[in-house]
């Protein structure tokens, strides 16, 4: 059953299980884009929930509407209040933001093309793609800005690190639009380097689309291990 409420004054939707576990997963960004995981997912119990951000491109109250909504789940539905973050392109950068900031309410993270790097992209400086225009709307800052900007979703990967919250990470070595070695490979190696808990997959002549694996059983086997 999908049912949309309201939280706080945004649109929240939750996608209820036949046989709840006791556990959810908060896909943070493009809901209905790429849903094979989540779909999984659901039909072993888990609630699948998104609460719209102001912007794909993040703000911090998007990050404390999610602490709100970790809150409201954990009341209602008697879940964990750790959820599995699901994030794809700029809903990875969201869920840096939020693990990095509330890594008690995060049990693991399966990250796919994930934002990590601003001027890459939307920044556009590196082999990245330009949102320059969207991202400026959204949050105030043009190019100058952003050249001196130390928020990136890659300076908060210390915090996740530290609290060693697990990661596994699918990216395409031809993408074009959030290229991987200006992206992901920060993860990556942040992890590798500190003896983090990360599965780093490569998908070989793969774009930015479509995310997720013609066989998702790795990210599944993953996630399953790592959300207790």
């Amino acid at each position: 059953m999908r049912e949309t409420i309201e939280l706080n004054g945004r649109e929240v939707i939750i996608i209820h299980p036949e046989k709840p576990n006791g556990k959810w997963a908060l896909k943070t960004e493009y809901f209905d884009a790429f849903p094979e995981v989540q779909n999984i997912l659901s039909g072993m119990g888990y609630y699948i929930v998104h609460i719209k951000n102001q912007t794909r491109w993040h703000l911090p109250s998007d990050t404390e509407a999610r602490a709100e909504l970790a809150q409201y789940m954990s009341e209602r539905f008697n879940v964990s209040k750790k959820c599995v973050i699901i994030g794809m392109s700029c809903g990875g950068m969201q869920g840096i933001y939020f693990a990095s900031k509330y890594p008690e309410l995060v049990s693991c993270m399966y990250l796919d093309a994930p934002v990590v790097n601003l001027l890459s992209c939307p920044g556009g400086l590196g082999k990245g793609s330009s949102f320059l225009e969207e991202f400026s709307a959204h949050t105030g800052m043009g190019l100058g800005e952003l050249l001196a900007y130390r928020n990136h979703p890659l300076d908060h990967l210390p915090a996740l690190v530290a609290h060693n919250i697990p990661i596994i990470l699918v990216s395409g070595d031809s993408d074009t639009v959030v290229p991987y070695d200006e992206n992901g490979k920060y993860i990556n190696d942040s992890y590798t380097e500190n003896n983090g808990t990360i599965k780093t997959i490569i998908k070989k002549g793969a774009d930015h689309h479509p995310h997720g694996l013609a066989d998702n059983s790795p990210i599944i086997d993953f996630i399953l291990k790592y959300d207790i």
